[in-house]
Order: C-alpha cells, then sequence, then structure tokens
C-alpha cells in the first residue's frame, strides 16, 4: 500500500495543490510590510552590533591588555599588542578587530573584567573600500566615546541579568 499511495499521491500532485491552497490563503490576508529607513523594528536591548573601547569618566582608556578577548574569540578576528607604561601599567599599542570575521558572538564583552570592549546596538554601518572592515583602537575608542551615554543606560538596564 505505501508504493502504491505514494504514486497515488505523485499522480494527483497533492503537494502541489497544498503548495498553491496556501499561496491562495494568504493573498488575500493584509500584509505586514516596514518602511525600512523611517520605520525600524523593535531591537532587544541585549542586541550585539558594532564594537567599541570604553574610557573612564577621566578619559583614560579601561582596556588593561589582559587580552582575554583575543583568548576567547572564537573567529580569531581580535588582534592586540601591548606594552609597559611608564607608571608599570600595561596599556595597548593596537586593538584591530576585523569585522568580516567577528560572529557577533559577544564572548570577548563577556571576558572583559574591566568593561572595556562593549557591542553597541548599532548595525546600520558599511564599508566602501577595502581595508575598511578592520576596525582600530583610535576608531574603537571614537565609537566609544560618541555613545558613551547610551553604552552606559543599556549597561544599567542589564545589570540585574549579568
Amino acid at each position: 500500500m505505501g508504493k502504491l499511495g505514494s504514486y497515488l499521491k505523485s499522480l494527483l500532485l497533492l503537494e502541489l495543490l497544498g503548495g498553491l491552497w496556501l499561496t491562495l490563503k494568504y493573498l488575500f490576508r493584509p500584509k505586514y510590510t516596514l518602511m525600512y529607513p523611517m520605520e525600524k523594528t523593535p531591537q532587544s536591548p541585549r542586541f550585539r552590533g558594532l564594537h567599541a573601547l570604553r574610557r573612564y569618566p577621566n578619559g583614560e582608556e579601561r582596556c588593561i591588555a589582559c587580552k582575554l578577548c583575543e583568548a576567547v574569540c572564537p573567529a580569531l578576528a581580535i588582534t592586540i599588542d601591548s606594552e609597559m607604561r611608564a607608571d608599570g601599567s600595561r596599556r595597548t599599542t593596537r586593538y584591530d578587530i576585523d569585522l568580516f570575521k567577528c560572529i557577533y558572538c559577544g564572548f570577548c564583552e563577556e571576558s572583559c573584567p574591566v568593561d572595556s570592549i562593549v557591542e553597541t546596538h548599532v548595525h546600520e554601518y558599511h564599508f566602501e573600500l577595502r581595508g575598511e572592515n578592520i576596525v582600530d583602537k583610535q576608531q574603537l575608542l571614537a565609537i566609544g566615546d560618541r555613545l558613551e551615554p547610551e553604552i552606559a543606560e543599556r549597561r544599567t538596564a542589564d545589570a540585574a541579568y549579568r
């Protein structure tokens, strides 16, 4: 009966008719269309987008060059070089993130002991020239300086869940 049943199904084109019925059913329902540049979909407070490096309120960068984010990155997208300063503290001389390699997993943000590297809510960015996909330390600090009020607000809202 199994072979006969499948033969009859293929002969009568039941799958095709089922697909056409589904198309016909949705044809007359109201459509959900989003006019993208003017209307945006709601975004989760835990959304992970473009990276940023944060500073302390006194203006000093937070990154202590512990290289935990580089070690935990599964895509090997982060490259850090560091050196000792005159006061004995260690700071980064190079902090690069290749955004083509990055999978936006958030492991770098979770591993940072001083909340230096964060992923912002920005998801609308593009590259026009070759090499712009590698974001260096100065660009990351500029993004962090520009978005610091929003980053701090999202971090305090998410603090109860950490």
